[in-house]
């Protein structure tokens, strides 16, 4: 399974790589959304600047879609990043040495885990996601929703407050939880 899934995803970065080279805007854009967040993990575990972190990752994207015209070999486009954003971060390394230093040492003062601040970073940008999802329903569909994530009430108490059923509160709220689960499917869909 696990060979399979590998096969699939360097075939998937092979033809995004094939367009890339016809300096196609949105393979690079769906490139960028598929590495971003592992480069930058990178640069960030060996640069331990959150500034510097993210200009190495602008810095290898950039040469990306600058050089990529010029590649005329057979690459795998992960390990390919991943050596560019490594070069990067070296040269940083030997270029900026007291300023990666203090890095390190302001690393080891107990600053919430970089991990924690990304969950984090997720976690608001899934609210977001949601709350503009629950923003696309009907009416009372959203009344809902908006009651179940910000209030306590039971379902009881939210028909009571609408002037409905409590068998309409519940319907209207299993439906907008199958519309929400087929949002975020075809969400999961694109970024995989």
């Amino acid at each position: 399974m696990q060979k399979e899934f590998r096969g699939k995803e360097r075939n998937e970065d092979h033809a995004l790589f094939i367009l890339l080279k016809k300096r196609d805007k949105e393979a690079f854009s769906m490139i960028y959304q598929k590495y971003h967040r592992y480069l930058y993990s990178l640069a960030l575990k060996y640069l331990k600047s959150v500034q510097m972190a993210e200009d190495a990752v602008q810095h290898v994207f950039v040469k990306l879609w600058e050089s990529t015209a010029d590649i005329h070999i057979e690459i795998n486009l992960k390990n390919y990043l991943y050596t560019m954003t490594k070069n990067y971060i070296l040269n940083m390394i030997r270029d900026h040495k007291e300023a990666v230093s203090l890095n390190y040492v302001n690393a080891q003062i107990d600053f919430p885990a970089h991990e924690d601040i990304l969950r984090e970073v997720e976690e608001k940008q899934m609210y977001e996601m949601l709350y503009k999802c629950i923003e696309q329903l009907p009416p009372q569909k959203k009344e809902i929703c908006m009651r179940k994530l910000k209030t306590s009430d039971s379902n009881q108490e939210i028909a009571d407050k609408m002037g409905i059923s409590v068998h309409t509160v519940k319907s209207h709220y299993q439906e907008s939880l199958k519309i929400l689960r087929s949002y975020f499917q075809q969400i999961k869909m694109l970024l995989l």
